[in-house]
């Protein structure tokens, strides 16, 4: 495994993990944004790692669109205001308090300040899943799943398996409330469609209501920035 770095027309210098791997037929990458902004490049045994390179560079435009959608972390600090669950906070530090907790308009946030960016992260994953809970019961009994797992994922807001488990990105936090639910309606759907013919988009504006194809529009151009934190 070499690394090299891939330098964005912006200026910004992506680090590249190039991997060998051995029955594999063709170079693949795989532009990553979390946990950290990297470009993974997995070649065939034969091939070399200028080749590999080259090949990166023959997809400098889909590369640079691809991290153009999910733009560079933000590193959130004391003082800062985020809108989450449509909401705007100010982010607070109070030294010597071990729990969080909100104030009206501010997020208090205890403990060491290395880990406040952490904490903050927490306060937004646990205030999501109670509003994932609260959507997921507004709708019919018949459509609730077996159990619901937080993810973090660049590609996908949401899954449904056939066992019963839905999977939800809690990035959706940062979106606005009614697109957040959209993709849990959207998932729901599954329970009863597992695919994406007619009927199940029938009843996703059945669940949903109007505004499916705004909320949709909203993901794809937007969903790239609710990976702007942390």
């Amino acid at each position: 495994m070499s690394d090299y770095v891939f330098t964005l027309s912006s200026g910004e210098e992506i680090p590249v993990v190039i991997t060998t791997r051995r029955g594999l037929r063709n170079i693949t990458l795989r532009p990553r944004v979390v946990p950290r902004r990297e470009i993974h490049i997995s070649k065939p045994w034969l091939v070399s790692e200028n080749a590999a390179i080259k090949f990166l560079v023959s997809k400098q435009k889909w590369v640079e669109c691809t991290f153009q959608k999910c733009p560079a972390k933000v590193r959130l600090k004391p003082g800062d205001n985020i809108e989450f669950l449509g909401r705007v906070v100010e982010l607070v530090y109070v030294p010597g308090m071990r729990s969080n907790r909100f104030d009206g308009d501010k997020l208090l946030i205890g403990g060491v300040p290395e880990m406040f960016e952490r904490r903050v992260r927490d306060v937004v994953k646990a205030e999501f899943l109670i509003e994932l809970k609260k959507m997921i019961r507004a709708a019919p009994r018949e459509f609730w799943p077996r159990r619901i797992a937080l993810r973090d994922t660049t590609s996908r807001w949401g899954s449904c398996s056939s066992t019963g488990t839905m999977s939800f990105s809690w990035r959706l936090a940062f979106a606005p409330v009614d697109v957040m639910r959209y993709v849990v309606m959207h998932e729901l759907a599954h329970t009863k469609h597992m695919d994406h013919s007619s009927e199940f988009w029938a009843t996703v504006r059945e669940l949903y209501g109007f505004g499916v194809e705004r909320a949709k529009r909203w993901l794809t151009q937007n969903g790239g920035a609710l990976h702007r934190y942390f």
